[in-house]
């Protein structure tokens, strides 16, 4: 079967934007041609013809943006163990429909994946259900106790692409380093989730809306700490680390020195942390309850700034959904996390309309950088896997997480007025989302 998008503005960050016709075949990019309007030089122009009853799926992507699939790098698909408030048919239908063809999911089900068996289950789980692209992340220690490492190589000769406590950080910081060698030796991406747990017992941000709400408090030293912590070890075994959710503005200070030094440290955030602010919490709106907890306006505006000169290098929903019977408690006892695969495009594009990112860099922290970061291929060039998403970037619509393809409702942007949203989400040559076919 081959497929041919026509007439859209292909935009791959750093190497093409323009109006060009993109043509696929058996799952790849076979060749992508510009095409000036009213130039003919596209690829019908030259010659591409599709005739009545031939297998070609033709997509006219006049007035949309053709862009690299995009990548999340921070899911929980909650599978094995948790099917109740996600699987990973439900998930990866959630990232299809978000504009994503690729995800990677963390390792905190039950049973945990440390081990070669789970990792398995979930590669093909993903093959027999899921629409897109499933990575999964496996555990940097055993059980997630922190005591004794898991098995990297049997991991990585699986399918895992990165491993991570997270959810929980690494206490131990000698066991970080020995994560960090064992990593390394074998070349697999350590993720981590940083948090002093002896700083974080709080429910939310520690300020002036938890002293009025009456809510014990997070300060922001509790993750940068250990942003510092990890950064100084990856530095002493010359080991590459990625800081997950970045929230604060010292956690960012600290990213960007150390890449000023050249330090082998990559970063994402959420569209949480840039949005969002601990006013979000309201009268104890537990769908603003996440860990590491939204923060000060200060914060957010040093997030947003952190992606538009480059020390934040992705952006990652770290989606977790949650059940009703989770959710709808005492915010201090509630469970940490909101659903995000859905509105993640439309609150980048937010900041596009704002002007502290451009187009190209939105599409880079969503697509490109966390592609290189787990060490995969995404891009829009001859050879290259159709992994693609096309855009409508003056599309409004409500979001109502009630409608949303996750089996969870917990978004604090539920009701929410957004501009941008995919249409067409593509993943090895098949099309995993199409609006048009959408109820």
């Amino acid at each position: 079967m081959q497929m041919l998008i026509k007439g859209g503005r292909v935009i791959d960050p750093g190497v093409l934007d323009s109006p060009a016709d993109v043509l696929i075949q058996d799952g790849r990019i076979s060749e992508i041609r510009k095409n000036g309007k009213g130039t003919g030089t596209g690829l019908a122009a030259a010659g591409f013809r599709e005739s009545a009853g031939s297998d070609t799926v033709v997509i006219d992507a006049e007035g949309l943006v053709v862009v690299p699939g995009l990548v999340d790098m921070h899911v929980h698909l909650r599978e094995p163990g948790q099917e109740y408030k996600e699987t990973i048919e439900t998930g990866t239908r959630a990232a299809a429909a978000g504009g994503f063809a690729a995800v990677c999911c963390m390792p905190n089900t039950f049973p945990v994946n440390d081990s070669a068996s789970v990792t398995r289950y979930i590669i093909e789980q993903a093959a027999r259900c899921g629409p897109v692209r499933v990575y999964p992340v496996g555990a940097i220690s055993a059980g997630l106790c922190g005591d004794q490492l898991a098995e990297y190589g049997e991991l990585k000769a699986e399918g895992a692409v990165a491993v991570s406590d997270d959810g929980k950080p690494v206490a131990d910081a000698q066991l970080m380093r020995r994560a960090l060698e064992y990593a390394g030796g074998i070349g697999i991406l350590v993720i981590s989730h940083c948090e002093e747990l002896s700083l974080s017992g709080g429910a939310m941000n520690e300020g002036p809306v938890s002293t009025r709400l009456g809510l014990a408090g997070i300060p922001n030293a509790a993750e940068s700490i250990m942003v510092m912590r990890d950064i100084a070890l990856s530095e002493l075994t010359g080991t590459p680390v990625h800081i997950a959710h970045v929230s604060t503005r010292e956690s960012v200070e600290a990213i960007r020195a150390a890449k000023t030094r050249g330090a082998p440290v990559t970063a994402e955030t959420a569209p949480h942390y840039f949005t969002l602010t601990d006013e979000a919490v309201g009268s104890y709106d537990t769908r603003a309850r996440m860990n590491p907890p939204l923060r000060a306006e200060a914060d957010r505006l040093a997030v947003g700034q952190a992606l538009a000169d480059g020390t934040i290098d992705a952006i990652a929903t770290d989606h977790a959904p949650h059940s009703q019977v989770e959710k709808e408690v005492e915010f201090d006892m509630a469970a940490n996390g909101i659903i995000g695969l859905e509105t993640s495009l439309g609150l980048g594009l937010d900041l596009v309309e704002k002007g502290i990112l451009s187009l190209e860099q939105l599409i880079a922290a969503m697509s490109k950088n966390p592609a290189k970061i787990i060490g995969k291929s995404c891009g829009l060039a001859a050879g290259m896997p159709a992994d693609i998403t096309i855009i409508d970037l003056s599309a409004k619509y409500t979001y109502k997480a009630r409608k949303g393809r996750s089996k969870s409702r917990n978004s604090p942007f539920d009701g929410w007025n957004l501009k941008g949203r995919a249409v067409y989400t593509i993943a090895g040559g098949t099309v995993a989302f199409d609006l048009s076919k959408e109820v």
